[in-house]
């Protein structure tokens, strides 16, 4: 199943009921975006580059990216030096992993045009088997890029602040400790993460 906004708004009214703080969350700042993004290389690359950095730092990087690519495509990305990709923000490591992410997309291993028919564990089966992607980066891209509707993705740092706060607990939850407390939202744990992330977001502001 994928996300709309139209089902959103009826998963919301559902998940309210298991978790009486969305309904907090929904009072104090409104429905959560959809955040969509287009499917393909460029959101990849752009996933990537939000690796442990701030999504502020991300984009920036992403934009100049696009402005000095004209296309974000993976011919044009292996047309960039090191140095290049440097003076963009991509780090050695992150210049790496773009790499491997565009070899193996023309060379055909992994095409991401056809993974619209495969299971939520086989795309992350087939984008993990690039080196740099690991599950986290292929869950937000499930959750984000192909709407999948229940994908919960483990470690991000943002969800385990927000739940800390919407419950007022004195720490924040581990990783392991926050995929057993999304398994009361399945299967719309997408639309959690989406209400989590709208109160972190929100409560920065």
């Amino acid at each position: 199943m994928t996300i709309t906004k139209i089902n959103q708004e009826e998963v919301i009214t559902k998940l309210t009921r298991i978790e009486p703080s969305f309904a907090e969350i929904l009072a104090l700042h409104g429905p959560p975006p959809l955040w969509k993004r287009k499917e393909g290389f460029p959101t990849l690359i752009r996933i990537i580059l939000e690796q442990q950095v701030s999504l502020a730092s991300a984009k920036a990087a992403f934009d100049r990216l696009v402005i000095s690519s004209g296309t974000v495509t993976p011919t044009r990305f292996l047309e960039f030096t090191d140095d290049e990709l440097k003076a963009i923000g991509f780090s050695r490591q992150k210049t790496a992993y773009g790499r491997h992410l565009s070899r193996s997309i023309i060379g055909g291993s992994v095409e991401l045009e056809n993974l619209d028919h495969l299971t939520d564990d086989e795309i992350r089966q087939t984008l993990t088997q690039v080196k740099g992607i690991g599950i986290w980066t292929a869950n937000i891209y499930l959750l984000m890029a192909m709407q999948r509707a229940d994908i919960w993705p483990k470690g991000d740092i943002a969800l385990a602040a927000a739940y800390k706060q919407i419950k007022n607990l004195d720490k924040r939850p581990t990783n392991d400790e926050m995929v057993i407390i999304s398994n009361q939202w399945k299967p719309y744990r997408s639309v959690a993460a989406r209400l989590l992330w709208h109160s972190y977001l929100s409560a920065g502001k």
